[in-house]
Formats: C-alpha cells, sequence, structure tokens
C-alpha cells in the first residue's frame, strides 16, 4: 500500500509568514480601517463583513488537499507585491483608498503564491479573489452608478405599471400616479441588491461544478436579475400603493418588500443553476454539481510526515512589506507644504449686486466632514433673489480626507437628482445638478478648486492630486458650491443666468481663500 506523503511548514517559515502578515496589517491599516467604516455605515456593503470569514471556511475546507501538495515557492509572488505596493504608494499619495484596498488583497494572493508555488496555489485562489466584493466602490462612482441604476428602475418600474394598466407619469425619479407620488430614492436603485448578489454570484459559482462557462454565466446574470427584480419592486409598489394608499411604501411594509425581491433574487439564481445544469454535456442532477468538493480522507496509520523547503520567496516579501511600511511612514512624516491663506470668517459679505450672511453647522457635522474651513452663507441680491454658498477647504488629503461629492451628500438630505450635466462660465468648468424634494426645485453648481485648478471631472482631480501631491508635496484644495432655489414663477434657465452671474462674482475672489 502506497504511503501518503503530508506536508508541513518548518518554524522558519512560519515566522517570516507570521512577519510578513503583520507588516502588511500595519502598512495597510489605513485602508482597513476605511474598509470597516464603508461596512458599517452603507448597508450595500454590510456583507463585506462575513466574506473573509467565508473565504477563510473555504481555504480551510481545502486543508487536506493543501496539507498533500509540495509547495514550489515561486519569486512571481514577490513580483506580484511589488506591483500591488507601488499601487499601495499611489492609493496613499493620491487618497484613493479602492487603490490601497485592492493592493492589499494583491499582496494576499502573492505571499499565497511566493509560499504555495504552482500549482499548489490552485485550492486557494477562488477563495482569496472572493474579498474582491468586499470592496466597495468610491464614493464618486457609486453616485454615478447609482443615479443610472436608480434612472433605470424607474422606467422599467413605471412599465411595469402601465402593464398593469395603471395610468403614471415618470419625471426624473418621481413617479406620479394622480393622487400619489413616489420618489425612487438613491436607497431604491438597486445597489443594495447588486453588491451582496454578486458576491452570492460568485460563491453560487464556486459551488457550482459545471464548466467553465456556465459558472461565468452565473456571475454575469446577477446584474440583469437585480436590475429586473429591483424595478418588479418599485412597479409592485406603485400597484400597490394605487390600489391601497401610501402606506404600501412606507416603513416595515417598504422594508420587507425589499427583504422579498432579494430572496426572489437568490431564488432565481438557484432556478438559473438547475437549468444550466440540463445543458451541454456535462448534464447532471443539481444535488450532484453544487456543494463544496471534498477532498479524500487522510489515514494517518499510512502517512509520512515531510518539512516543506524554505519559502525564500517569502523572506523577500517581507522585506517588501517592510520597506513600503517605510515608505508610507516616511510619506506620513515627510512635511507637506501648507500655503498660507486668508480664512473664510474673513470673506466678503459685499459680492457686485450681493449682500450675504455666513452661517454655520453644527459641530458634529464639520468633525465628520474633517474639513480645515469653510463658508456657509446666504447671498440676496436687490431683486431679493438668493444664492446659497458653500465652500469647504482642506490643508490636506493624503490620508482620503477630502471634499465630499454633492452627488452623495445631497441625497442623504432627501433631495433627488433629476438631472446632472456639466456646463461652463467662462473658463470654470461646473457640474449642473437640479434637485426636486417633493414640490420644490433647487439648481446647484459645483466644481473642485484645486491648487490653482478648476475641475469638474471629478477622475481628473483625483489624477492632479497625486501628481501635486509627489511633485509639489501638497494636497490643498477646496470644494466650491451654489444652490439656488427655482421658484414657481421662472424657469431653470432663470437659476441659470442667476449662478452664472453669481460664479463670476466669485471667482476671482476664491484664490485669496483657496491658494492657487
Amino acid at each position: 500500500m502506497n504511503k501518503q506523503i503530508l506536508w508541513r511548514m518548518n518554524w522558519q517559515s512560519w515566522l517570516c509568514l507570521t512577519i510578513a502578515l503583520a507588516l502588511m496589517a500595519v502598512a495597510f491599516w489605513g485602508g482597513i480601517e476605511e474598509l470597516i467604516n464603508r461596512w458599517d455605515k452603507q448597508e450595500e456593503y454590510s456583507h463585506g463583513y462575513m466574506l473573509p470569514f467565508i473565504t477563510l471556511y473555504f481555504i480551510w475546507q481545502k486543508k487536506n488537499i493543501i496539507i498533500q501538495s509540495e509547495f514550489s515557492p515561486s519569486w512571481w509572488g514577490l513580483a506580484l507585491i511589488v506591483v500591488a505596493l507601488v499601487v499601495f504608494v499611489i492609493g496613499e499619495v493620491s487618497a484613493l483608498f479602492i487603490l490601497t484596498q485592492y493592493a492589499l488583497i494583491t499582496v494576499i494572493l502573492g505571499l499565497a503564491l511566493a509560499i504555495m508555488g504552482w500549482p499548489a496555489i490552485k485550492p486557494v485562489l477562488i477563495p482569496i479573489l472572493l474579498l474582491v466584493f468586499a470592496i466597495p466602490l468610491p464614493y464618486f462612482l457609486e453616485a454615478n452608478l447609482s443615479a443610472n441604476l436608480q434612472l433605470l428602475s424607474s422606467k422599467l418600474g413605471v412599465a411595469f405599471i402601465r402593464w398593469c394598466q395603471i395610468p403614471v407619469y415618470l419625471e426624473g425619479n418621481v413617479i406620479d400616479l394622480g393622487v400619489y407620488k413616489l420618489q425612487v430614492v438613491e436607497a431604491c436603485s438597486g445597489l443594495r441588491y447588486l453588491f451582496p448578489l454578486l458576491s452570492l454570484g460568485f460563491i453560487c459559482a464556486y459551488l457550482f461544478d459545471v464548466a467553465f462557462w456556465k459558472r461565468v454565466v452565473l456571475v454575469l446574470s446577477t446584474i440583469p436579475i437585480t436590475i429586473l427584480m429591483n424595478s418588479f419592486r418599485i412597479g409592485m409598489i406603485g400597484v400597490l400603493v394605487d390600489n391601497w394608499g401610501i402606506a404600501m411604501a412606507e416603513g416595515f411594509l417598504h422594508d420587507f418588500e425589499g427583504w422579498i425581491v432579494f430572496m426572489a433574487c437568490f431564488g432565481v439564481l438557484f432556478i438559473e443553476m438547475a437549468i444550466l445544469g440540463k445543458i451541454g454535456a456535462d448534464k447532471k442532477p443539481f444535488f450532484e454539481i453544487f456543494g463544496l468538493s471534498q477532498a479524500s480522507a487522510i489515514d494517518l496509520t499510512i502517512s509520512t510526515v515531510k518539512t516543506r523547503p524554505f519559502a525564500y520567496p517569502l523572506v523577500a516579501s517581507a522585506i517588501a512589506l517592510a520597506t513600503s511600511v517605510a515608505i508610507v511612514s516616511s510619506i506620513d512624516k515627510r512635511t507637506e507644504i501648507i500655503p498660507s491663506r486668508a480664512l473664510f470668517p474673513e470673506f466678503p459679505t459685499q459680492l457686485g449686486s450681493w449682500h450675504g450672511e455666513q452661517d454655520a453647522m453644527e459641530e458634529t457635522v464639520t468633525k465628520y466632514l474633517g474639513l480645515t474651513d469653510y463658508i456657509l452663507a446666504n447671498y440676496k441680491d436687490d431683486k431679493s433673489q438668493t444664492v446659497n454658498f458653500y465652500a469647504a477647504y482642506y490643508e490636506s488629503q493624503r490620508k482620503g480626507v477630502s471634499p465630499h461629492s454633492p452627488r452623495v451628500c445631497i441625497p442623504g438630505g432627501g433631495w433627488q437628482i433629476a438631472e446632472i450635466t456639466r456646463t461652463q462660465v467662462g473658463d470654470l468648468p461646473i457640474n449642473r445638478i437640479v434637485i426636486k424634494k417633493e414640490d420644490n426645485t433647487q439648481l446647484v453648481y459645483y466644481w473642485f478648486q484645486q491648487r490653482g485648478r478648476q475641475f469638474a471631472n471629478e477622475y481628473l482631480m483625483k489624477w492632479y492630486l497625486f501628481k501635486d501631491a509627489l511633485l509639489l508635496n501638497r494636497t490643498d484644495g477646496a470644494l466650491v458650491r451654489i444652490t439656488t432655489a427655482v421658484s414657481p414663477n421662472e424657469n431653470i434657465a432663470d437659476a441659470d443666468n442667476r449662478l452664472k452671474g453669481f460664479a463670476k462674482q466669485l471667482d476671482p475672489v476664491l484664490p485669496k481663500f483657496i491658494p492657487n
């Protein structure tokens, strides 16, 4: 009878791995903190808490395969870690946590490759990649995706209501049923289904023992399933409200309907797997193709234990991680250039024909925003037309403390974004947003004023933030936002002219308070 060979790592390898993991935790601690913060604050990412444990469970389930594999430590693991650490440093400097967090997963993958080599890494590869679904999108990307999904879900939901022979009118994200108006808010965009369902789809594909193309189809199908089921939910709420009143769209019933739809999405995935299992050459009953594959049992009475060779790529990886800790520490300790500037309390109360009075935000709000200085003021002209002016200045944006995009903050105030476009006031690029709450409409202009440049494009702003952090050792900058109400007796063009006129008065004054 052939003896089974069981492999174990020597204590030197375990020590080196422990040191490497500790260095990784120190280097990436800021990104990990932000990750947990997003999981805690945003329901659409709350599933992130479970994914590391699911990853560990899947790896533990493969333990018999792992201990029977003779590792071949690979220097490709070190190469992967070096690439990840370059991305990590870019993320640290540019305050893009998504780069830091993806770099963290890549480092974990690199460490596994440095220790195990190929093909021994195969059993842990997919479980590690599952962690990708725990990474939240950047706020500005999430806001864009949410706005597009809101609009699409509204259109499809209204199509369902009309199919039920109910007259309905759609304006932006407001569904008008005549007696009742329903606002498709950010929480109904479908993101709260999409990210958890994508994770579930990936897990199901991992457990689905079929051809690769079927697994890909299963994961990708979670996107249209989410959109269609969320639109169906919106449509059903419209039908229920039309028949039984607005209570059908509020409180417990609203949340309960959401849970029902999410469970229905999960059910659709299982039906899809059953159908895919009956297609193609690898036809098998569902119970034979879904579940964790079990490794062969180990009989210790006929086993021989051997020690794996020392993983020298792991030593080099630990050194690379130690270097990254030193680099990040030097970035943190490097004296950043903070230009001198006038403080916003000194901002002029008179801008042309506009006279303003400064207001204040609650201390808890300013602490949450992490800003250095701000102004919140209401300006009124000689025609009693008003413009609200807000600017938030940050002397440093190195650690992710940066202006919060109005696309993210506006929905939090109960306002719904009806329209987003770009416009220009002279050489000043501007994001133009029409927002609505019940019968009230406002027009918002905003842009980013950063180290002598003005941006409407948030991606471009992030690029120059990284570039200036490296070359100028500066990351200061501000968000500038002006808002005006659109009164019932005027059209949106009047509000545009008002904000454009105010922006022209504002532009030459700002550099004193937001340095070039």
